[in-house]
């Protein structure tokens, strides 16, 4: 008997864990989470290190040590997350080690104040970089038209790297671009590209949540049947982009040199409408050489009841093209959509990082009496 987790390994989906926090890290949670559920990699963003800090006691010790050492917020923050990370990435060692670095990754993203900033990226990747000390970090940028020099600079300085917050296939087209360009870079600067990673991470669930709340605005029949669609649509079009591009003869270039091909990662994978299945965003986009990273809840339904079914991408890209066609034919336009699912994305980033820096101060201040 497997399991459906196991079953979702086999057909070369990496599923990582969309959450960290030292209390996880502490209590050993992990050990199951790695050794039941096939989990091989951690994500975080600025809304899972505020939900943990908010409720998190596991660091009133260090706040009390960055306290009595007079740390701002700022450095109180790059503190206590660069810990956190640099524990899970101990964690996952030995899974970064039995897979030549693919797996085993644990992400940590710049400050999301930085996204429309090319230098300030590159100057907090480095930063970040060089806090953690892990060869299986992967640092996180926006895919921002500003970020995507800043992915290829910070590639270029042999980094590995996870791109986040991407939307349409037009700028996931040139988060390829700037990752071979990083590699190509990087290769000239003398870096082993065998070393050096990269996940781009595609969102899904919100490109549903705001096409379907169009559609129910539209009301018609029509609008109905293509609700619950486009998310999958536009996640299996992104595939069919990862493998063009990474059987280009530039690409095969690189591979020669020992370069990783950048992996899709599908994000926010948890169901936003209960109507649909709980495992919509995990069943439906599996494929070899891509990760899905869950929130616990998705892990545990995908665990619980999930049914794994092979490939679910390639052979659906006529299908995929159509339904984009039919959504633009009633009046959603995409364009519009995923510009505003981008600026919708960086604004709740920066909330969050504005929620982390506020609970924090307010445990430095705690502590000082």
């Amino acid at each position: 008997m497997t399991t459906p987790t196991a079953d979702l390994s086999a057909a070369g989906v990496s599923i990582w864990l969309d959450d960290l926090s030292r209390e996880r890290i502490n209590s050993g949670a992990f050990k199951h989470l790695i050794e039941d559920l096939n989990v091989v990699g951690v994500t975080t963003n600025p809304s899972i290190f505020a939900a943990a800090l908010k409720k998190g006691e596991s660091y009133a010790s260090q706040v009390g040590a960055l306290a009595e050492a007079g740390a701002d917020v700022d450095q109180a923050v790059f503190d206590i997350t660069t810990h956190d990370v640099a524990q899970a990435c101990d964690i996952f060692a030995e899974e970064a080690k039995r897979t030549n670095g693919a797996d085993g990754r644990v992400s940590i993203e710049v400050d999301p104040r930085l996204s429309r900033d090319t230098a300030g990226t590159v100057a907090e990747a480095k930063r970040l970089h060089a806090k953690v000390q892990r060869t299986n970090v992967l640092i996180k940028i926006p895919a921002t038209v500003e970020g995507l020099e800043a992915i290829s600079s910070t590639l270029a300085a042999g980094i590995s790297v996870n791109v986040t917050l991407i939307f349409s296939l037009e700028r996931y087209r040139a988060v390829i671009n700037a990752f071979m360009v990083g590699l190509e870079q990087a290769k000239e600067n003398g870096h082993d590209l065998a070393r050096i990673h990269s996940v781009a991470s595609f969102f899904v669930s919100r490109v549903d949540a705001e096409i379907d709340a169009r559609l129910d605005a539209i009301g018609t029949d029509e609008a109905t049947a293509l609700k619950g669609k486009a998310g999958l649509a536009n996640a299996r079009l992104a595939y069919q982009v990862f493998q063009e591009q990474f059987s280009s003869e530039r690409w095969q270039v690189l591979k020669a040199a020992g370069a990783n091909a950048q992996r899709p990662l599908w994000a926010s994978t948890g169901v936003k409408d209960p109507n649909l299945p709980d495992t919509l965003y995990v069943a439906g986009l599996v494929a070899p050489d891509v990760v899905n990273t869950m929130p616990e809840k998705t892990l545990e339904a995908m665990a619980d009841h999930g049914v794994v079914e092979g490939d679910t991408i390639t052979g659906t890209y006529d299908e995929s093209n159509d339904i984009l066609n039919k959504l633009d034919a009633i009046g959603i336009s995409y364009d519009e959509v995923v510009e505003q699912l981008e600026t919708e994305g960086l604004d709740k980033f920066v909330t969050s990082w504005s929620e982390l820096l506020e609970t924090v101060q307010t445990a430095l201040d705690a502590s000082k009496g």
